[in-house]
């Protein structure tokens, strides 16, 4: 029975002085990899926060927003504090209005109706 428990207590001490193995493995994904990942990450919520920025910077609806009373000013300081899903969101709401104003097309109700809900869920996440 000594020579059982002996046995045991060497094979236990063996594996747990061992390093896992496991734990000597690389990364999966290179340096450079997980770099250009941050970098483009970056980029779009650049391009995303530009997108917003240039939508409150049309006329119409700096005109709509001065109709509802609403400051543009803090909207616009509030692009700079977003991030994640709710930039994403919101540029893609500011590109649909975009599209909406493109070619000189006359303001619609639908387009309307876009950019006050922008400015409003702007102004909603500057405020929370």
């Amino acid at each position: 029975m000594r020579m059982l428990v002996s046995i045991v207590v060497l094979m236990v001490s063996l594996v747990a002085v061992n390093p896992p193995v496991h734990a000597q493995t690389s990364h999966a994904a290179p340096q450079s990899a997980l770099d250009a990942a941050v970098q483009d990450h970056s980029a779009a919520a650049a391009g995303d926060r530009e997108t917003v920025a240039r939508l409150l910077q049309r006329p119409e609806v700096q005109a709509i927003a001065g109709d509802l009373g609403l400051d543009l000013r803090r909207a616009e300081s509030a692009i700079a504090t977003l991030d994640g899903p709710q930039l994403t969101e919101l540029a893609a709401q500011a590109r649909q209005a975009e599209q909406a104003l493109a070619g000189g097309q006359s303001v619609t109700i639908s387009a309307i109706w876009i950019i006050i809900g922008l400015l409003v869920l702007i102004l909603l996440i500057l405020v929370l």
